[in-house]
């Protein structure tokens, strides 16, 4: 068996207050399944490989906590992280209006004025809860020039699309498939 070159990998972070769907997000495009029942997360990693494109990837994706007494963690998984899912519930206002500090936190970790983000209307599968409408998703995504979609863990309604959206965003800024950026990883060296 031959290998032409090592998989890319992609280090994914889902951020979000506690309820939203980060975890039933996650394990919707990972595993297939729905989780039903809300257990409030610390912190869990999953990997999958995908094809974007016609290549090959590997996910590294993190599920984080959504509750406040986590935030120590943020910033190191906001330091890692290369692509973000910011999640809010279509049900809840305030999970809508967290997302603010959560992109001002992830910019001024990565001391960057663009990182690869998609803002996640969850639960648009409870139409009838409604409370954030699909336009202030929308304004909110097109202020900060990055995607928006709304999303059913339940329903699997454009699970799978948030992932690959971010995979191709970090494409587009770090097209260098085999080297992390920083020139061509072999430094040069004079005895004298």
């Amino acid at each position: 068996m031959q290998f032409s070159k090592k998989m890319r990998e992609y280090k994914l972070v889902v951020l979000g207050s506690g309820g939203v769907g980060k975890s039933a997000l996650t394990v919707q495009f990972v595993q297939g399944i729905f989780v039903e029942k809300y257990d409030p997360t610390i912190e869990d990693s999953y990997r999958k490989q995908v094809e974007v494109d016609g290549s090959q990837c590997m996910l590294e994706i993190l599920d984080t906590a959504g509750t406040e007494q986590f935030t120590a963690m943020r910033d190191l998984y906001m330091k890692n992280g290369q692509g973000f899912i910011l999640v809010y519930s279509i049900t809840a206002q305030s999970t809508y209006n967290d997302l603010a500090d959560l992109r001002e936190q992830i910019l001024r970790v990565k001391d960057a004025t663009e990182v690869p983000m998609v803002v996640v209307g969850n639960k648009c599968d409870l139409e009838d809860e409604r409370v954030v409408d699909k336009d202030q998703g929308q304004s909110l995504a097109n202020e900060w020039r990055i995607r928006f979609m709304e999303t059913s863990a339940k329903k699997k309604i454009g699970v799978n699309e948030i992932f690959f959206d971010l995979v191709r965003q970090i494409n587009r800024k770090q097209p260098d498939h085999g080297r992390k950026s920083g020139g061509s990883g072999k430094k040069k060296c004079t005895i004298l």
